[in-house]
């Protein structure tokens, strides 16, 4: 199949949804024209306009950088559906009404181009009624995509095909969506709400109605069906509230509108709760309103209480006794919540089995396999199972005929027993229905195996589910070399691949010792090293607590040996006779920003978030990352045609003293973390199959490491100057005097310490002076007060 060259994209709506999808288009790249109605008064692109300037600021951000707003295309239906012509995908993402899309298809049809392809972000309407209003040509090259909102950080995108929808289209589309954008596909049969939102709000739904059949208040629920659950952390209404009550509102009267008690057994759960009907008619929307079922008032949360229609303190907790149970193995968690004779245990058994049954019965209409459903669910309603991976894991056939007895005793949502293919047949004997062979597709009876498209040969280690087969990056490849803290292995006999072990892949003494070891294997015969983590995050730094001991034990001569150490080992790999490229995904900070700016390279997973945060456990960059700083300085000083230093130091000496982190691989480019030379790749799966090919293509290029030399620095005039800003700061209460003293640590470093300004320094005197500050600091009842905070909860102490 040949690639699908999307050069530009339109994007037919400037609401909510259609202005973030053109917002993340340009995240990746793409350009992207958004059009909406002309505007009455003022500039006629004017909506388009207004759309693009909000994108700057909403929260969570839409835009990796909010400066790619300039790069949205503004235009109107009267002027510019001749530009139609030059898109190669064209998005419609008006509102929710049959009527108006069908409509706006009717125009904008003689203008979209004969190889181009139409698609309708729809979060459930009929794909095949849309496709009746376009011409008969235009049909084949037609179908269904469905974002989720955010567009920018929700994986899942849904592909519904109409009757005519050519199946390359298809291909195409999902081939473009996977590794142009970085989403993950599942392809729905054409029904109401598709699949994520089908199974998701039935089963929000069922939430409501067994949280009222229980009385257990918004914050309780949302306390029990969050990260306890293996959920969004946001539970179920503090997800509503985001998701916005109108867009619940409208997904629901989807599943009112299209569907009967005759053609879905649940249609009688589909009623709108009485609390949700009630916030709507009170305007109260969520967060787009500023409250929902909870609102903000000052710093204190209140949630909405139905019988009073007004708002009350929040923060109730659920039992901890139920907390344990959840973390019990999954056989014994569902027959301890069975068991559960209190309200909130007989909640969540409740709702557990209220998922099983609705995904079992539901499945062959919604769905082509199991895969389906549960890797919608995964990544359009943050769930780290699928209720198929659930129930296949806690016993199959035992949570079945738990289900089933409930079904006959009347306590299901519904009366329609599970599916007969549930109990006997090929599921029954695999024990569930994910197996090496594929995942269960009931309306052919078989077990079918993934999409082979060829995107997919990007993806080594593609997301599995529980039961599938495929290769897991613990074990596959050939193993060079391995500990408790690393894995050294190749995939391929060319490149070295190098995996942490350690918790959050943190930079502890063994590991360090791993990652020298694996840069002279690779220097003995492969092409290139390449620091790939298997999964998030990057590396969020070097061993706090081995730091911590170590300055118990050994007192300040001992952590200065173990920071020369890890000093040496950046140098190492900066200098290192093969490329070495740093595969960053998650979070890349502290000690796991310099490794990676000490790389030859970095190929970086759009969501990656890189930065310097050692101020925030009271320390100073002690790997290389000031020197770093001061280096670049230079080297951009250099390459300019002014040659002050300071104006190019500055903004590094500002994100290490403030803990900068870039919000998105985009803005750590801005950082200086990431250089226009590196690589930014949408699809985090495929971030490993990127840096393995930019590993090779520095190695048949001839790869040389850079040649050592000294360069200028700052010296005690630029330190001047950065410490009268810092004394301005403090004294103004903007920072305590711990952090006045730590700042002045990193100037100290960064300008080169007690010399004339231009004066030509080495990166190992750079690094001295980071090690004497760093260890000044360890040393500070200040700084180990954040430290220990840190450890214990996880969140920075400010003193």
């Amino acid at each position: 199949m040949s690639r699908f060259n999307v050069k530009k994209v339109a994007v037919l709506g400037a609401g909510v949804m259609g202005a973030q999808i053109a917002a993340h288009l340009v995240n990746c790249k793409v350009p992207v024209i958004l059009f909406d109605l002309p505007a009455s008064q003022g500039p006629k692109n004017g909506i388009a306009l207004k759309a693009i300037d909000n994108l700057k600021k909403l929260k969570p951000a839409p835009l990796a950088d909010a400066s790619d707003a300039a790069l949205i295309e503004p235009a109107n239906y009267d002027d510019d559906l001749k530009k139609l012509k030059g898109c190669d995908l064209v998005i419609e993402a008006i509102a929710e009404r049959m009527d108006w899309k069908s409509d706006l298809y009717h125009k904008i049809a003689p203008f979209v181009g004969k190889q181009a392809l139409l698609a309708s972000n729809t979060s459930g309407l009929s794909i095949t009624r849309l496709s009746q209003a376009l011409p008969e040509a235009l049909r084949p090259r037609f179908c269904g995509i469905h974002f989720f909102n955010p567009p920018r950080y929700m994986v899942l995108v849904e592909l519904i095909a109409a009757p005519a929808t050519q199946p390359q289209a298809l291909d195409q589309l999902e081939a473009f969506v996977t590794t142009a954008l970085g989403k993950g596909v599942v392809r729905a049969k054409d029904t109401p709400n598709f699949i994520a939102n089908r199974v998701g709000i039935a089963g929000m739904l069922g939430t409501l109605k067994e949280a009222d059949r229980y009385g257990l208040s918004f914050d309780v629920v949302d306390d029990l069906t969050g990260k306890r659950m293996g959920r969004a952390s946001s539970g179920t209404f503090r997800t509503i509230d985001v998701v916005g009550l109108d867009t619940v509102g409208h997904v629901i009267k989807t599943l009112q509108d299209n569907l009967s008690a005759e053609t879905d057994s649940f249609y009688g759960s589909y009623a709108t709760p009485k609390a949700l009907a009630k916030l709507l008619e009170l305007n109260h929307l969520g967060q787009k309103t500023g409250a929902g079922f909870y609102k903000k008032a000052g710093r204190d949360i209140l949630r909405f209480e139905v019988e009073s229609g007004d708002y009350v303190p929040s923060g109730q907790k659920a039992d901890e006794v139920y907390g344990r149970m959840l973390k019990r193995p999954a056989a014994e968690r569902l027959k301890l919540l069975r068991n559960a004779q209190g309200p909130q245990g007989q909640f969540l058994w409740a709702i557990l089995r209220n998922g099983f049954h609705y995904a079992a019965v539901h499945l062959q209409d919604i769905a082509g396999t199991a895969r389906d459903v549960d890797l919608a669910m995964r990544w359009g309603f943050g769930m780290k199972q699928g209720p198929f991976e659930l129930w296949q894991q806690a016993g199959w056939l035992d949570v079945a005929k738990m289900v089933q007895e409930d079904i006959d005793a009347g306590r299901a949502l519904s009366a329609q027993p599970l599916p007969d293919w549930v109990f006997k047949g090929p599921v029954a004997e695999a024990g569930g229905v994910h197996t090496a062979a594929g995942s269960w597709n009931p309306a052919a009876g078989r077990f079918e195996p993934r999409r082979q498209l060829p995107v997919y040969q990007r993806q080594p280690f593609p997301e599995l589910l529980l039961g599938e087969s495929g290769a897991r990056y613990q074990s596959a490849g050939k193993t060079l070399a391995e500990t408790d803290a690393i894995r050294i292995w190749t995939l391929d006999d060319e490149v070295v691949i190098a995996t942490l072990k350690t918790k959050m892949h943190i930079i502890s003494p063994p590991a360090g010792e791993g990652l020298m070891q694996a840069l002279e294997i690779a220097e003995d015969g492969y092409q290139g090293l390449v620091i790939w983590p298997g999964e998030d995050p990057f590396c969020v730094g070097a061993d706090l607590e081995t730091m911590l001991k170590g300055l118990a034990a050994g007192g300040a001569d001992f952590v200065d040996s173990l920071q020369k150490e890890l000093q040496d080992g950046m140098l190492r790999l900066r200098y290192a006779q093969v490329p070495v490229v740093a595969a960053i995904r998650g979070m890349a900070l502290g000690g796991g920003c310099e490794l990676s700016v000490y790389s030859a390279r970095r190929v970086a997973a759009m969501e990656s978030y890189i930065g310097l945060v050692e101020v925030g456990v009271g320390l100073v960059p002690g790997a290389g990352g000031l020197t770093y700083i001061a280096r670049r300085a230079a080297e951009c000083a250099q390459a300019s045609s002014g040659k002050d230093l300071l104006p190019f130091l500055t903004e590094g000496f500002t994100a290490a003293a403030m803990a900068k982190v870039g919000t998105s691989a985009l803005q750590s480019r801005q950082l200086g973390y990431l250089l226009w030379s590196d690589v930014i790749v949408p699809h985090r799966d495929e971030l490993l199959h990127v840096a393995i090919q930019q590993a090779k293509a520095m190695h048949a290029a001839g790869y040389r490491p850079p040649m050592k030399r000294l360069f200028p620095v700052a010296g005690r005039d630029g330190k001047a100057t950065i410490t009268g800003q810092l004394v301005n700061m403090r004294d103004g209460g903007f920072i305590s005097q711990h952090d006045f003293g730590i700042a002045r640590h990193i100037a100290h470093v960064v300008t080169g310490g007690d010399v004339d300004s231009g004066t030509l320094v080495s990166e190992e005197y750079l690094m001295a002076l980071e090690r004497r500050a760093f260890t000044a600091l360890l040393s500070h009842p200040k700084t180990q007060e954040r430290m220990m905070g840190m450890l214990s909860t996880g969140k920075p102490v400010r003193n």
